[in-house]
């Protein structure tokens, strides 16, 4: 209750900034490095990410706090994009790192990542709770508390819960594929509508929208 108070507070002043005048905004995409991971539906956070860095036109990527990281603006605010290269289920060392080097609070952070329990193409904005299987948001919520923003991507799930693991490292099939590229812009769209309103309002634009 204590840090749910303090983020509170946190957030309306606006976030904390690092010394320097470093990011004031956290955005976190989740997925696995590598070309043979690029394409599958475990890295959706990855797209939104790099679709949020071609609108802020952000192409300095660095190595830093074991991930991909490159400094933008969006909606007026000073931002940080983060795709953790550790493998997902590790994660929360990449966050945690640049979290605390630029001394963001949990309430200044927004983790973009595809979600099972929404079909391909929906999505649905949340802040806390649990990881729902996610070990991408299981590995975070260790490292740093449940506090932060989530913008979840549908990929649907499997009949099988045996084949999950399978399902999520592979491509989507061609009739969901368009619906999951549609809707990398709505949850970019919902990212940026995070860092300039509130909550209830993001969630009531976009909670339950897809883009089939």
């Amino acid at each position: 209750m204590l840090q749910r108070i303090i983020n509170m507070v946190a957030r309306r002043d606006g976030g904390l900034r690092h010394s320097d005048g470093g990011c004031m905004w956290l955005l976190v995409g989740l997925g696995n490095p590598g070309d043979k991971y690029a394409a599958t539906r475990h890295n959706v956070g990855f797209h939104i990410i790099d679709e949020l860095a071609r609108r802020a036109s952000a192409q300095s990527w660095q190595n830093k706090f074991k991930g991909k990281l490159v400094a933008c603006e969006l909606s007026g605010e000073r931002c940080a994009l983060l795709k953790p290269q550790t493998y997902m289920n590790l994660s929360g060392e990449s966050v945690l790192s640049a979290m605390t080097f630029y001394k963001i609070s949990p309430s200044n952070i927004i983790v973009v990542h595809d979600d099972l329990d929404l079909k391909p193409g929906g999505i649905r904005v949340k802040e806390g709770g649990g990881h729902g299987g996610h070990n991408g948001l299981r590995d975070i919520s260790q490292k740093i508390g449940k506090d932060y923003f989530r913008v979840r991507l549908g990929v649907g799930r499997p009949e099988h819960q045996s084949q999950v693991s399978s399902y999520v490292l592979s491509p989507p099939e061609p009739n969901e594929a368009l619906a999951i590229k549609k809707a990398v812009d709505v949850a970019a769209d919902a990212s940026e509508a995070l860092i300039r309103g509130t909550l209830e309002e993001v969630q009531r634009t976009f909670n339950g929208k897809s883009s089939r």
